[in-house]
């Protein structure tokens, strides 16, 4: 695939009313078109909250949109039915399909069980009281809409060793189911976060339990062979013991015809855990890259007072690069969400820039950054804000420059606080690019090329600068760009 470039084609706050399917069928040649080739999709799955759950509360992971499940056949995004569609569309305009995958917990369940839990410490999961409790918890899941249809597995407490509920008597909090059938205490390989950050929400399940790997491996094939997909996205894979997740991931690729491009999220700002991840999956998937996001988001906060040419110290890119998809913002991160630390608007053109345009790493572009999207939603506060996220300016120019420029040896002059910049070589048959840009005042560097680019006139590719440049007989010239921005220098004859 030539510059991989992924498209996390939704947002926390999508329209209701099986709407993302239908337009990204219609959307998939200009996607193309634009320079996306990979595109990330929602859960496809119905939520517990049926035709309103964004799909991370997972209830039946074999109902794609089919059955009359919660309240609705449609998920939030349409039916199964659409969702093919779609897929077939992308697909057919060569790109790549990944699918989200839910699996750290299910929620929504179809009966109470009788069971027995240790109330546990919420900041210190480690500490377990002795006390058992004798209560009920909503851990069954029959699906009796679906009646078997695709799977007879039935959910019930043995699948799971925690729950944030119980009833009679009633509480909440977070409980240690007891069950000899899984093991005592809670999974490892999981986030020492909270002692142990096994336990995230709902109803969650126990991998300890052989029948329940099982299931999530034979549902692994169902749903690649249902649509065709091309990879996935793993959710909260640091609450998941990372001895599952490589051992599913050996076993989707072992049964997929070609190899399959799966990217995890565990995030944290710490770059020794996400390598340390790394290394417990024995390098079988790609993680975003959180501490990047971070530096993003502290950019934009903090102006000219932000050192740029530090942006890459201590990211998983700069780490690892063959392991680290880049990305600007995304469902969590962005404003009224749980992990909210937008990128300011200002930035966001200057932080594409830098995960497009360089060799390492595989971009994600989000939703809302190339559509724009507005919504409400209650803050913190317990105020109801209203947020608009605009278009960002010359994404559009960035995705096209990708596939057009970024190409050859990169070379960096990260030499000064406020202005970077950095050049692609090009190759014999794709030109390449200069971009420099600035987060004070406006940004002037004077870049010694290869001689092959002597004499040459170059124009900024994304209009922010309306001067020209010309290399010398050695192949120096002076770049520029204006206070606060980017611009990317291309070869006169491809400006246009």
């Amino acid at each position: 695939m030539k510059n991989p470039t992924l498209l996390q084609a939704f947002h926390w706050y999508y329209p209701e009313g099986g709407k993302l399917w239908p337009e990204l069928t219609e959307r998939s040649s200009d996607l193309k078109e634009s320079g996306i080739n990979m595109v990330w999709l929602p859960p496809a799955y119905k939520g517990a909250g049926g035709a309103t759950s964004v799909g991370y509360d997972t209830y039946d992971l074999f109902d794609l949109g089919e059955f009359d499940q919660k309240g609705s056949i449609s998920t939030k995004y349409g039916t199964k039915e659409d969702l093919l569609r779609a897929i077939s569309s992308l697909k057919n305009n060569d790109i790549a399909v990944l699918l989200d995958v839910v699996v750290n917990h299910k929620m929504g369940a179809d009966d109470r069980e009788a069971v027995q839990v240790n109330r546990v410490d919420e900041n210190d999961r480690t500490i377990i009281d002795e006390e058992v409790v004798n209560c009920e918890a909503w851990t069954r899941y029959t699906f009796p809409a679906r009646a078997s249809k695709y799977s007879q597995f039935i959910w019930d407490f043995k699948c799971f060793n925690g729950v944030d509920h119980i009833e009679n008597p009633s509480e909440d909090g977070v409980f240690k189911i007891v069950n000899d059938y899984t093991g005592e205490g809670w999974n490892q390989q999981v986030d020492e976060e909270m002692g142990n950050f096994d336990y995230l929400m709902g109803s969650n399940i126990d991998f300890r339990n052989h029948a329940v790997t099982e299931e999530i491996k034979y549902w692994a094939r169902w749903v690649m062979e249902q649509t065709g997909c091309n990879g996935f996205r793993l959710d909260a894979v640091k609450h998941i013991p990372a001895w599952f997740y490589k051992e599913w991931i050996e076993h989707v690729q072992a049964v997929s015809d070609t190899p399959l491009f799966i990217v995890a999220e565990y995030w944290s700002f710490e770059l020794n855990k996400l390598q340390q991840y790394i290394e417990q999956v024995e390098g079988k998937t790609m993680l975003f890259d959180a501490p990047l996001h971070m530096k993003f988001h502290e950019a934009s906060k903090q102006g000219s007072d932000y050192d740029l040419s530090r942006i890459f110290e201590g990211t998983l890119v700069e780490a690892d690069p063959f392991h680290a998809v880049t990305l600007v913002a995304n469902h969590d991160t962005q404003p009224l969400q749980s992990l909210e630390a937008p990128v300011e608007a200002w930035f966001k053109p200057l932080a594409y820039a830098l995960i497009l345009l360089r060799e390492n790493g595989v971009p994600s572009v989000f939703y809302p950054d190339l559509f724009g999207a507005d919504y409400e939603d209650m803050g913190n506060d317990g105020e109801t804000h209203r947020v608009d996220m605009p278009v960002i300016d010359k994404l559009d120019k960035l995705l096209l420059a990708r596939q057009q420029f970024a190409h050859g040896v990169q070379t960096s002059w990260f030499d000064h606080p406020n202005c970077i910049a950095f050049s692609r070589s090009g190759t014999a048959e794709q030109p390449g690019c200069v971009v420099i840009m600035s987060n004070g005042d406006d940004g002037e560097k004077t870049l010694n090329l290869s001689e092959s680019l002597a004499n040459r006139v170059w124009r900024d590719y994304l209009y922010n600068s309306d001067e020209v440049v010309k290399t010398n007989e050695s192949g120096e010239g002076v770049f520029r760009c204006k206070a606060g921005s980017v611009s990317v220098w291309v070869l006169e004859e491809f400006a246009s």
